[in-house]
């Protein structure tokens, strides 16, 4: 089985969590950033270590061709690619009359549309590989069609990764690729945790090995016939 992996937004946060989880597993690895050379550089010699190739990749995955270059000096420099993790996605907290039309563009290209361009671009490899394990990038409160005060074109964005994967999922699994999604809610790396964490049924935010542990479900044998679903790593937030 190809090991070989991109997972975009791995500089920091989540996605270098993730990256670097699966370099535990032997996964050979593409580290994505956009401005934090240094940080993807440290953590591609970090996933060295544990015995993986490991790459640093710079790309603004917003236009379309810059995602598609990512793609191509992954696969490339990786000897093949058969799992695509998209973690990128900006946020903006405002009312919608004061959301900016720049910033209305920003939250569908950051979150929807780079899901869409860099997982085009990574489909035929993941055919050529023989299989392919596709996790994007929602949260907790995506599947909720309900009204938010504060954070519209987000929710639309990630709303539309739902949908997005799902039906790539049913278009794929006879290629022996699945597509699902990750909702987290409150991770340990988010901002505002004072404030927000009395307000969580669990009492506490999420691990980053916790999303680690949702994203290896979606990655393992025991997941070959899934595809299409959301799994929330939120502590009861949103039920």
């Amino acid at each position: 089985m190809l090991k070989k992996a991109l997972v975009t937004g791995s500089a920091r946060g989540i996605g270098r969590a993730i990256a670097l989880n699966l370099a535990t597993q032997g996964f050979d690895i593409a580290f994505h950033y956009n401005k934090s050379a240094d940080l993807a550089t440290q953590a591609a010699q970090q996933a060295a270590t544990f015995g993986v190739k490991s790459i640093a990749l710079q790309a603004d995955i917003t236009n379309p061709e810059a995602a598609r270059s990512l793609v191509e000096k992954a696969g490339e420099q990786l000897g093949g690619l058969s799992m695509v993790v998209n973690n990128v996605g900006n946020y903006v907290e405002k009312p919608i009359a004061q959301t900016s039309l720049q910033e209305w563009h920003e939250m569908l290209d950051s979150n929807l549309n780079a899901t869409f361009y860099v997982t085009q671009s990574a489909i035929p490899y993941l055919k050529a590989a023989g299989w392919g394990r596709i996790v994007n990038f929602a949260y907790a409160a995506a599947q909720h069609s309900i009204a938010g005060n504060q954070e519209t074109a987000y929710r639309i964005a990630k709303m539309g990764i739902i949908l997005y994967s799902k039906s790539l999922g049913k278009e794929l699994i006879g290629d022996n690729i699945t597509v699902n999604v990750v909702s987290p809610g409150v991770v340990e790396n988010s901002i505002g945790l004072e404030e927000t964490i009395p307000l969580l049924p669990a009492q506490r935010a999420a691990t980053l090995q916790e999303i680690c542990n949702a994203v290896g479900f979606f990655i393992s044998p025991a997941s070959d016939y899934i595809t299409g679903q959301i799994l929330e790593v939120a502590g009861g937030w949103m039920l």
